[in-house]
């Protein structure tokens, strides 16, 4: 047997870019036998302070190591403790209000005439309901928690909400992107924090100014990696997005100077075969730096 073939042997399972050797395995299973009244929260604590397994702000990654453990022992690796309680989802718990009072007063003019604009971020403050109403009530796809490390803004004319942004964390695997930006498969799972989707924009239907949109994407893209600095520790080098043909030309992102990829094949990250499984859309990127790439970790 070859050498690489005895290393492929050694890994038990590789999540999220960290392999998983028999040693691995070894360790926590001595760790569970060493704490047996321990909650699975617990021991995925534990295991993170072990092999101090932290966020790029230093906060440890629980949420993935409970996943990373919990695969392992559906796989038969370990056995977990049985789980003690099961908290409330998310999801539910965040669902949009079923209606709040909003003034849809139709706002006509120039961007001279709409004033000043504050794009507000509203994640984890009292203006985030309204966000995810207007984005629920609004936006052809609805609104969808976002998993992982996402921000999410209003933008204010006066009082009154004109438009909503939410950004998320990149597209793990994007070819079209992926051979933009010249990285390897490895360097991309190393780094792909460092890039932000935007899976949500919304100009609220009653708000008509022309080039509204492309001056606020323009705003955005001046602040969004000292904002994901100052949540999450990290700054963020690029910046994508995804049109919806059928529906969309994507003009505002080509007005404030996006980059057109191409096409997505429309097989999702999921499809089990050559077919399109979900819609064909227009791959849309801006670097925030000029040395992206290289920051980014590029190989060519």
């Amino acid at each position: 047997m070859s050498g690489i073939a005895e290393a492929e042997n050694d890994i038990v399972l590789q999540y999220r870019g960290r392999r998983i050797t028999p040693s691995d395995v070894g360790f926590i299973r001595e760790l569970i036998a060493e704490h047996p009244e321990a909650s699975r929260r617990r021991l995925s604590l534990l295991l993170c302070e072990a092999w101090d397994w932290r966020q790029a702000n230093g906060e440890v990654r629980d949420g993935v190591c409970r996943s990373l453990m919990l695969q392992l022992h559906r796989a038969g690796h370990i056995e977990l403790p049985a789980v003690r309680c099961r908290p409330p989802n998310n999801a539910i718990a965040r669902a949009p209000a079923p209606q709040l009072d909003v003034d849809r007063t139709p706002i006509v003019g120039s961007l001279r005439e709409l004033g000043e604009l504050e794009l507000r971020l509203v994640r984890r403050t009292e203006d985030e309901p309204l966000f995810d109403w207007l984005v629920q009530e609004h936006h052809y796809l609805g609104y969808a928690r976002p998993v992982g490390e996402h921000l999410e803004y209003l933008v204010l004319a006066g009082a009154r909400p004109v438009a909503c942004f939410a950004w998320a964390s990149g597209t793990r695997r994007l070819g079209l992107r992926d051979r933009f930006i010249g990285w390897s498969s490895e360097v991309r799972r190393k780094n792909l924090h460092l890039l932000a989707s935007n899976p949500r924009f919304l100009v609220l239907p009653w708000v008509q100014v022309p080039h509204l949109a492309s001056h606020l994407l323009g705003r955005m893209v001046r602040r969004i990696s000292s904002d994901w600095r100052a949540v999450y520790g990290h700054p963020v080098y690029y910046l994508e997005s995804f049109v919806d043909t059928s529906r969309f030309l994507g003009t505002c992102y080509l007005a404030a100077n996006w980059i057109r990829l191409g096409t997505t094949t429309g097989r999702g990250t999921r499809a089990r075969s050559w077919r399109p499984t979900v819609p064909v859309k227009l791959a849309l990127g801006y670097p925030l730096h000029r040395r992206f790439r290289e920051l980014l970790g590029a190989t060519s």
